[in-house]
């Protein structure tokens, strides 16, 4: 991959190209009499001896692998000003709306203040702004075709299409569906007819705009001031006219500015990277002869792109040099990752998201400086220029050779790890955080010195706790290489070790850069891929065993005996085995080195960040909860409701709502040999109430359940196989209590006992469901594999919970007695609303309760909602309840089970969260 340049397997068959040393040839092989090349992890320095006579050839070309540019490229900062002008126009829109005094006011007060200008004034502003609205562009667009730049005129064009269509809509929206506030805001009796209204946004000055925005004209200084004296011009001349509102031409700069910048993200921007002629010419401004240019850093990965292109330089006199280019692309890099960081961190967590390249340009120059008179090696900086308005360049004096990363084990001695902590306190002495001191960061060259690069993220005047964040950061990317007691005893010797033990709370994987997090990911699942392995052999070891020494004597007493206590040795090798291929993670290590060199160390991690992905999860679900309850609620009259109410039978709902926790924890301990806690258990299941607000309900519960029973010391595959057999089990018994209570209602009004045509129709259509999947390969294909994964973990569980008659009448009595709850809690809200005369049989009500439980377990919504109360009333009216009585007692049962419980269920979630049980 190239930019605008020549490959090396080109370049010996190019005349007029410098060709790099020890690159390929057109037949693929080596020049051996040429140095090797240098690369990102080997940097040597080549360059000419003195005295050595060399031709020089001058190109405007790169070499090297460069990346094949795209056309066009979508810059996130242009989604975020789409959004921002979607949000503005919202905003707008409400204001309109529901401020109905205050625009009127603002339109009576401009209305009173222009309609004293000068007649002639606003002729010449009305005359001016006409032509010049219509001149501008064009002119623009001619500039723009003499540079060559045609691509941009089309992006204006199609911005301003789109905007004109967008504006027609609009217009339609507020003359037929738009609310009176809004069309009053937006429009006024036209002064040339009086039965007419004006538009409510201008079909000529948005395309205008949208175009303008789209060629990019609000980024030249002359001709964004030419943009807004026109725009003033005629907003003037409209208003003092009596044309438009104040309103309509801010919705109308709205609407061009957000279309134009979604235009520019949907089909791109062109691509501005500067060229390699463009580079070797910048290079002569600042008074260098380049001969060629080499980029460095073609391999790397995507996410390291926003750190700038680097390209080594050989000139025609002196040493080479070391270029980075960074353009506004590479600033659009990782910009969603940096401003999560920044929105989820305290104030210390990246640099601005949206830095310019004046500000990146001058943040690296000033941390080089900085680096160099703090004492510290670092590649010096000896010139910096703009490479046209999209790209800047800084030029370093070459640093050859090798990278942490790149170094065999081998050679990073005691000295080298003791050199590079060295470095780190000379900039800590001036308070410099690196930010970045990751194994590609730090440069060991051929005499053996540390240099220590990529100081653009760096930060001066830093706080202790970023220079904390620092120790911590290279500590771990030694330990990494070394290990953890020679990454701590080298930070002890050199740091000393109140300034190690200090970075303690700093290690945890949120305060490290992204590619350590991703390397202690992978070495997590190692050392887990590891455990597993050694479980597998301990299980097949004890099999074996017991394979050998089973007699013929299995059926007998003693056998069976004999069985059992194979077992039992077979579970406590697994555990044994388990236990000792355990291993601790690397932070973990590092922390317990530090400890025993400075045992009264604070080893509590610090609270690094602003807004936990669980507090924004938590804030979106009680938005959303907020949301469908106050939809629930907006067609209820509560007068009546609460004045015909029973509340005898209201606090006996109560009391079975609250039963069914202490039911639901039952259920799940049931299925789980190991010793949990009971109280505890339950508070999760309170805590389960909120979580189903999240997610639907068949899946935030497993979720919830399987965390708590890992967190009480149950292995994850058993906390998962425990609730998988729990699950299982209430399925079962759901269904047959289904087909139970549906045969007593179809039975319980006629003297015979044949079964109601609704359970027949309702066991018909469950067979011919069964049919179509057991006939159709694709289904048949999926439910058997989810069927096998489900039985492989939950039937060994089943096993051991059958081996416990006391626990399996516990999951099992908890499960009738969870459904025995809810069924007295609908019946109970059906009589708080009804009569004697509409009550109705236990066996009709749990009929309801049971169709609507599962399918609300299937739907898709948070907690069932929509679905649980649709099904429950038409089941209700369906078995004879007068709608007036069944609507409410819907109502009540709901507020009982899903949406009162939502803040007890929130403390107990962060209760249980604060204690580490969730």
């Amino acid at each position: 991959m190239k930019q605008q340049g020549v490959h090396p397997g080109d370049a010996e068959g190019s005349s007029g190209v410098a060709s790099r040393p020890g690159t390929e040839g057109q037949d693929g092989r080596h020049d051996q009499d040429a140095p090797e090349p240098d690369t990102p992890h080997d940097r040597s320095d080549d360059a000419s001896a003195p005295g050595e006579t060399r031709e020089v050839v001058h190109i405007d070309e790169v070499e090297g692998d460069e990346p094949l540019l795209p056309a066009r490229v979508h810059r996130p900062s242009d989604l975020m000003r789409l959004l921002v002008g979607v949000l503005a126009i919202a905003v707008l829109l409400g204001i309109a709306a529901f401020a109905h005094g205050t625009t009127s006011g603002l339109e009576q007060d401009i209305n009173k203040g222009t309609g004293q200008a000068p007649d002639l004034l606003i002729k010449i502003a009305g005359l001016a702004s006409s032509i010049a609205i219509l001149l501008v562009p064009v002119a623009f667009a001619i500039e723009r075709l003499i540079k060559r730049d045609g691509l941009r005129i089309a992006d204006g064009v199609l911005a301003a299409v789109l905007a004109h269509g967008v504006t027609l809509a609009t217009d339609l929206w507020v003359a037929k569906a738009a609310p009176g506030s809004i069309q009053e805001a937006l429009t006024q009796p036209s002064p040339s007819d009086i039965q007419a209204l004006t538009d409510p946004v201008h079909g000529y000055l948005a395309p205008v705009i949208a175009y303008m925005t789209a060629v990019g004209m609000s980024r030249r200084p002359r001709w964004r001031s030419v943009l807004w004296i026109v725009l003033l011009l005629d907003a003037f001349s409209m208003l003092v006219t009596g044309y438009t509102t104040p309103f309509s031409i801010i919705l109308t700069v709205l609407i061009g500015w957000t279309v134009a910048y979604g235009t520019l993200y949907a089909v791109g921007s062109p691509n501005v990277r500067p060229t390699g002629q463009t580079l070797m010419a910048g290079l002569r401004t600042v008074g260098f002869h380049p001969v060629s240019a080499a980029r460095e850093d073609a391999g790397e990965a995507a996410e390291n792109a926003d750190r700038g292109r680097r390209y080594f330089v050989t000139l025609e006199d002196g040493p080479p040099l070391d270029v980075t280019v960074v353009d506004r692309e590479q600033q659009a890099q990782g910009f969603f990752y940096r401003a999560w960081r920044n929105l989820t961190l305290r104030g210390f967590a990246t640099r601005s998201s949206l830095q310019s390249l004046r500000q990146a340009l001058e943040q690296e120059a000033l941390l080089a400086y900085a680096a160099i008179a703090a004492g510290a090696n670092a590649p010096k900086l000896i010139a910096t220029s703009e490479l046209g308005p999209d790209a800047v360049m800084l030029v370093y004096e070459h640093t050859g050779g090798h990278t942490l990363d790149s170094l065999p084990d081998e050679e990073i001695t005691d000295e080298l790890l003791r050199s590079t902590w060295l470095q780190v306190q000379a900039l800590q002495s001036r308070r410099i955080a690196h930010r970045r001191l990751a194994g590609d960061a730090i440069l060991v060259d051929r005499s053996g010195k540390v240099i220590l690069t990529d100081l653009r993220g760096g930060e001066i005047a830093a706080g202790d706790l970023l220079l904390r964040m620092d120790v911590a950061q290279l500590v771990t990317t030694l330990a990494l290489r070394v290990g953890a007691e020679r990454a701590a005893a080298s930070a002890v010797s050199v740091l000393g070790p109140e300034a190690v033990a200090d970075c303690l709370p700093m290690l945890q994987p949120i305060a490290l850069t992204r590619d350590t997090r991703a390397t202690l990911r992978k070495l997590a699942r190692e050392r887990a891929q590891r455990e597993r392995e050694a479980v597998l052999e301990a299980s097949r070891q004890a099999k074996l065993a017991r394979a050998e020494t089973a007699g013929e004597d299995a059926e007998t007493v003693s056998g069976k005996k004999t069985a059992r206590a194979h077992t039992r040795a077979e579970k406590r090798a697994i555990d044994e085995a388990a236990e000792e291929a355990r291993e601790e993670d690397l932070l973990t290590q590092i922390r317990h080195e530090v400890l025993r060199i400075r045992p009264q160390a604070p080893v509590e991690p610090a609270r690094l960040e602003r807004v936990r992905p669980r507090t924004l999860i938590s804030f979106i679900a009680g938005a959303i909860g907020a949301y469908f309850l106050l939809t629930q609620l907006t067609h209820i009259e509560f007068g009546p409701l609460i004045a015909n109410a029973k509340w005898g039978w209201v606090a006996a709902a109560v009391l079975f709502s609250s039963l069914s926790y202490v039911a639901a924890a039952m259920q799940l301990l049931g299925f789980v040999p190991e010793r949990v806690p009971f109280l505890r258990a339950v508070a999760a299941q309170v805590a389960g109430s909120f979580v189903k607000i999240v997610a639907p309900a068949a899946v935030g519960g497993v979720a919830l359940n399987t965390r708590y029973l890992q967190r009480s010391g149950v292995r994850p595959g058993l906390a998962v196989a425990s609730v998988g057999a729990s699950q299982l089990v209430g399925l079962g018994a759901h269904i047959l209590m289904l087909l139970a209570f549906g045969y007593l209602t179809g039975t319980e009004k006629t003297p015979s006992l044949s079964p109601s045509r609704t359970v027949i129709a309702g066991l018909l259509t469950v067979a011919v469901l069964v049919l179509v999947v057991t006939s159709v390969p694709f289904l048949r294909k999926f439910v058997a594999t989810r069927v096998r994964s489900l039985f492989a973990g939950v039937v060994p569980r089943m096993l051991d919970v059958l081996q416990r008659p006391q626990k399996l009448l516990t999951g099992i009595g908890g499960i009738l007695l969870l459904t025995v709850c809810f069924v007295m809690c609908l019946d109970a809200s059906i009589r708080a609303f009804g009569s004697e005369s509409t009550t109705l049989s236990i066996a009709s009500v749990a009929v309801v309760f049971l169709a609507g439980n599962a399918l609300g377990s299937a739907a898709p919504t948070p907690g069932g909602v929509g679905a649980v109360e649709a099904t429950l009333t038409v089941g209700l009216i369906a078995v004879g309840l007068p709608k007036e009585v069944a609507a409410p007692a819907v109502l009540l049962y709901r507020l009982l089970t899903l949406w009162l419980p939502v803040l007890p269920g929130w403390l107990a979630f962060n209760h249980l969260t604060r204690k580490g049980a969730l």
